[in-house]
């Protein structure tokens, strides 16, 4: 009579799936997951099938009627997936949150810590750059300056507006990187995933961070307004035992470090500087 979503999932270098249980016994229903790494290092179509496994796994061994788990890394990807398909819960990079919170109505249900997520800091990078006055006026490349709001009001804390810099817009991580080895641009702004790349990519010698933001929050674990009480208090109740046990092995193959429950005050500082 019961079926509950019970979470889990992200994938390729950062994957995770989360599924919660549902106040009625429904076999029609799919529960669905949207698990949105903005910017990620990797092709969503290689993190997917991680995603597909996972789920099926857990919806087998926990008796799930349907659930299905959907990898993103550009927003308008996410935004077209939660207009079709309803999303209950999600596990959002930092910058979709703030921005999609309002709109989906959005509660922290928990945190995911996860190897190489990219996103708890940013920092401007460069061969000649000394400093972030050394990259004011000049071509700096991102990767990242999608969301102007977020960048200004949350990772550069007034110590910069994207107008300080003759911006040069890139898609990839890696190509942001490229332009600075390239001379293309003096500086580049990346995350802290990117950061972690430079030993990996050839031609990165003497390239080094001449500026970083504060550590910010992990990726929010959420529920979307389409979620009953019930079914939250159910996924985040469930979030601290899922990488413990039998369930480590799960998520040591898909990169989890911990998830944890949590409320919105984890976030209150930087949804503060992200409304002002």
């Amino acid at each position: 009579m019961h079926t509950r979503l019970f979470p889990l999932l992200f994938g390729f270098l950062t994957v995770f799936a989360g599924l919660a249980l549902s106040s009625h016994s429904d076999a029609s229903r799919t529960y669905r997951i949207l698990v949105f790494r903005e910017n990620a290092i990797g092709s969503a179509a290689t993190a997917q099938p991680y995603i597909d496994k996972l789920v099926a796994m857990m919806a087998k061994a926990n008796q799930w009627s349907a659930a299905e788990g959907k990898y993103v890394t550009r927003r308008p990807r996410a935004q077209r997936y939660i207009e079709e398909k309803k999303p209950e819960f999600g596990i959002l990079s930092l910058g979709p949150f703030l921005a999609m919170r309002t709109k989906h109505g959005l509660e922290v249900v928990g945190t995911a810590e996860v190897a190489r997520a990219g996103g708890r800091q940013y920092h401007l990078i460069s061969k000649t750059a000394a400093d972030l006055s050394g990259c004011k006026g000049r071509k700096v490349a991102s990767n990242h300056a999608g969301d102007k709001r977020f960048i200004e009001k949350v990772v550069a804390g007034g110590s910069f507006t994207l107008a300080d810099f003759d911006l040069m817009k890139t898609r990839r991580p890696v190509q942001t990187i490229k332009k600075v080895i390239r001379g293309d641009a003096v500086c580049a702004l990346i995350d802290d995933a990117q950061l972690a790349e430079l030993p990996h990519i050839s031609g990165t010698a003497g390239i080094r961070s001449v500026w970083k933001s504060a550590k910010l929050p992990p990726i929010a674990v959420v529920a979307f307004s389409g979620s009953s009480a019930p079914e939250r208090a159910k996924f985040k109740a469930a979030l601290g035992s899922l990488c413990t046990g039998p369930g480590k092995s799960y998520c040591d193959k898909v990169g989890i470090q911990a998830l944890k429950p949590a409320d919105q005050s984890t976030y209150s500082a930087v949804i503060t500087a992200y409304d002002k």
